[in-house]
């Protein structure tokens, strides 16, 4: 059916309209959705379907997107049908990613709804041959004088409605809210519970073939030779080669296992690895280009002057994204055009790679979403989508790519591994007179935006360029604290020596565990209580505010800090993410066992401000699942590398938290500003934990664990290598 039958079919209201854009990043709305196209939906039956561009990733935007709409449409969340990210019906939205969900898509989709409402408002004025002003809706229905009702479908039946819509019309405020601020069921779940979701594993195309891709060792391998009669006993089993783009297909996926497994390839020389333990030294010896991010006064001079100094060098290796699903992907590619199932999280950016990898016109591309194991930054989605649509288009047929774990730790993008150098100066009254900050680190996005389509693994094998984006290392470099004299730098390493990504919250996890701990330990050598010397060089109100909010949550002590070596301890954390958006602070309480260096975290405590809530039980589960995801990173999480490639390549070498590892408690305070812009939850949370869990082990045990993960190994080296005890 085309798009402008479907709109019209079954007496529906379609709605097209032009939405004003808060920030330049947004890309314009083509003149579909300015005109005809339709962005809003109002059935028969009164049900009301809403294009996004937007995708869940188990971040519960369905149930908060969908508060939204109902709010300003005055009908009932449950009858709301969110179609996400599908380049053909939803408009361009970015992407999914950086807490931005909210905050940039919030105030278009509640425009959306506001101007549907006031034109059903339009419909029951002449269907009741009253005044607008007379009329009223809720609950998905018009009510006139006199007991004059009509449900929204019943106002639609007779007609349609297209026409553009000015993005003028006035929003609810807060006062008038009946949905937003509630903690409505998150609307998605049920289906997930019961076992009825359909994720991107159950898409099938009708004549589809299976494929697995052979990739060596280390990156960039040339394959000499491949035996094709290797795998010459497998029913219907054949291999399929572009490049370095090693492939097998198969009418049964267990053929397809098997043949990737027994093809014998032999691979050329690459580039050794980066072994794990060099990494930390090699980024801070590449070639890097350097960028001043803040220049306050004479920090050298401010530092040299001063009667107490202090340095202290930090690290986060490269982590995994360790989905617990792997990537998987449908595509079925002709000569004339391309569609592609996947899970990805930029449906627009993805899609336009993939005309590039497939030497087609983006409009030649449509790609449908559907949702896949759960990514917090660029896991492999994107890389197997890649995978799914050049063996389509080598083998003549639709193909489903799904990697097998050992697939998914080798060949996602990891996290960026970073190396932080903070230097201070302490005056006479213990206060920061000179903060010298220092990041080394590769760009953490290799997203495949603007037709990178060597980006992509599939991209990359057949000899097209890989460009990282300018993303990432920098978030939260700048500390939020207000002092004398400051210079912070980023030196931009030129290379990742891994292939890597954005990982939750990018930077800004790495970069808060160095300003967090680094304050931390100035407030141990002043002999001033962690959360008031922290308040002391803080003039953000909002900023103070969380502080003392998880100060009064954790029931916390006032006291210095200096290590006290009784094993039970508690740190503090605190970011604004990425110095614009939500404040949180992060109180953590731990039990450590010096003899095994094993500990247990027993309280943690959240404080956050993001604006608006829109959702408090959607707020508080992104809460505990960034504190839970990056406990598991502080704790366990470390890609293990040799010269020879990757050694992390399953559960057992790359360890994650288990539920016997959760915190006894995870309390949270939120901070509700309805009247202040809605940012987003998804990642601010995740940036304070480092610091937060080192500050507490410090505390506990007079012990600094300056890199990540804290493993009983690194635990008790610093154990050993404290002072001894006055």
């Amino acid at each position: 059916m085309k798009r402008r039958a479907f709109l019209q079919a079954g007496g529906a209201l379609a709605i097209s309209f032009t939405l004003p854009l808060e920030i330049h990043a947004q890309p314009a709305l083509p003149p579909r959705f300015q005109n005809i196209n339709a962005w809003l939906k109002v059935h028969a039956d009164g049900r009301v379907t809403f294009h996004t561009g937007k995708v869940e990733l188990g971040t519960g935007i369905t149930t908060a997107l969908s508060q939204l709409i109902a709010e300003e449409l005055d009908t009932s969340v449950w009858a709301i049908d969110l179609v996400m990210g599908d380049t053909e019906l939803c408009p361009d939205q970015i992407g999914t990613f950086g807490s931005l969900t909210i905050m940039l898509a919030g105030p278009q989709v509640r425009q959306a709804a506001a101007e549907a409402r006031l034109a059903l408002v339009e419909l029951a004025s002449k269907r009741f041959n009253v005044s607008s002003d007379q009329i009223r809706t809720a609950d998905g229905a018009a009510f006139g004088p006199a007991g004059a009702r009509a449900t929204y479908g019943e106002l639609v039946a007779g007609g349609s409605l297209d026409r553009p819509l000015s993005g003028k019309v006035a929003l609810k405020t807060p006062d008038q809210f009946k949905l937003i601020g509630k903690s409505i069921p998150r609307v998605e779940l049920p289906a997930k519970v019961f076992g009825t979701h359909r994720y991107i594993n159950h898409v099938q195309v009708p004549g589809m073939l299976h494929g697995r891709i052979i990739r060596p060792a280390l990156p960039g391998a040339e394959p000499l030779r491949v035996e094709q009669g290797s795998i010459a006993t497998i029913s219907g089993a054949r291999v399929l080669r572009k490049g370095r783009f090693v492939a097998v297909v198969a009418e049964r996926e267990v053929d397809a296992i098997r043949a990737a497994r027994e093809l014998k390839v032999e691979w050329g020389p690459a580039p050794a690895m980066a072994p794990h333990g060099n990494v930390q030294a090699m980024l801070r010896s590449a070639p890097a280009t350097d960028r001043e991010l803040i220049k306050t006064g004479d920090t050298a001079q401010a530092i040299a002057a001063a009667p107490r100094k202090h340095q202290a060098d930090y690290y986060v290796p490269y982590q995994l994204h360790a989905s617990i699903g792997p990537s998987c992907a449908v595509a079925d590619v002709g000569p004339e055009g391309a569609t592609v199932w996947s899970a990805t999280q930029t449906s627009f950016n993805t899609r336009h790679s993939l005309a590039t990898l497939l030497g087609m016109k983006p409009e030649q591309v449509r790609l449908i979403w559907v949702e896949g194991s759960g990514c917090y930054g660029q896991n492999g989605s994107d890389d197997v989508s890649g995978d799914a649509a050049l063996l389509s288009q080598l083998a003549g047929k639709p193909v489903r790519v799904l990697w097998s774990r050992r697939d998914e730790h080798l060949w996602e993008p990891k996290g960026t591994a970073m190396t932080m150098r903070v230097s201070a100066g302490l005056d006479g009254a213990g206060n920061v007179a000179g903060w010298h900050y220092q990041v080394w680190s590769p760009n953490h996005a290799l997203r495949p935006f603007f037709g990178m389509a060597g980006n992509m693994l599939a991209g990359d094998e057949t000899s097209m360029p890989a460009k990282y984006l300018q993303a990432g290392a920098d978030r939260n470099a700048k500390a939020t604290y207000v002092f004398p004299a400051n210079t912070t730098t980023l030196h931009l390493v030129d290379r990742s020596p891994i292939r890597s990504s954005s990982l939750r919250g990018l930077g800004s996890p790495q970069n808060t565990f160095a300003n967090e701990s680094f304050i931390d330990e100035l407030a141990a050598l002043a002999g001033v209580d962690p959360i008031e010397y922290r308040i002391r060089h803080l003039k953000d109100e909002r900023a103070i505010e969380v502080l003392r909010a998880v100060r009064e949550l954790a029931r916390w002590e006032t006291r210095p800090s200096a290590g006290k070596r009784s094993g039970v301890g508690r740190g503090v954390g605190f970011v604004q993410y990425d110095n614009v958006s939500a404040y949180v602070a992060v109180s953590m309480d731990v039990r450590v066992d010096p003899q095994s260096g094993s500990l247990r975290v027993q309280r943690v405590c959240v404080a956050h401000d993001c604006g608006l809530v829109v959702n408090p039980d959607g707020v508080r589960n992104q809460i505990e699942g960034n504190v839970i995801q990056t406990l598991s990173r502080a704790l366990f999480e470390e890609v293990q590398s040799t010269a020879q490639g990757l050694q992390s390549v399953d559960w057992a070498s790359y360890p994650i938290l288990r539920f016997t590892d959760l915190p006894d408690e995870i309390a949270i305070r939120l901070i509700d500003r309805p009247t202040v812009r809605a940012v987003g939850a998804g990642e601010p949370a995740a940036s304070p934990i480092f610091a937060a869990l080192a500050n507490a082990i410090f505390d506990a045990t007079g012990a600094r664990l300056r890199t990540v993960p804290f493993t009983p190994e690194r635990l008790k080296a610093a154990l050993a290598a404290r002072p001894a005890a006055a």
